[in-house]
């Protein structure tokens, strides 16, 4: 008897795990998509602002730039090779989704 409790347990589990799912897809996919974008292009024009110069666009002064370069030097290579990455047509259309 203890094995068919079991394996009804399983399946009411993968059910909600899946009802979860839909309903995450459903209402807050969308919305996670926006603000994860939101977010990359606010730490992108942080990015410019800060660390301009490193692509040849002179913004602040050095003073604060190295103060803050500990804090950003993992992302640096990223933000570099998102920022003069060759963009064409389908990129442009992609952005308006």
């Amino acid at each position: 008897m203890m094995p068919e409790r079991s394996n009804w347990k399983e399946r009411w589990q993968r059910i909600a795990a899946w009802v979860r799912g839909f309903l995450y897809g459903l209402l807050l996919y969308d919305m996670e998509k926006f603000f994860r974008r939101q977010r990359g292009e606010l730490e992108d024009l942080f990015m410019f602002v800060t660390f301009g110069d490193m692509i040849g666009l002179p913004v602040l002064p050095p003073y604060y730039t190295l103060r803050l370069l500990p804090y950003v030097v993992p992302r640096v290579q990223r933000w570099k090779r998102r920022a003069l990455r060759e963009r064409d047509l389908t990129d442009l259309v992609a952005d308006l989704d």
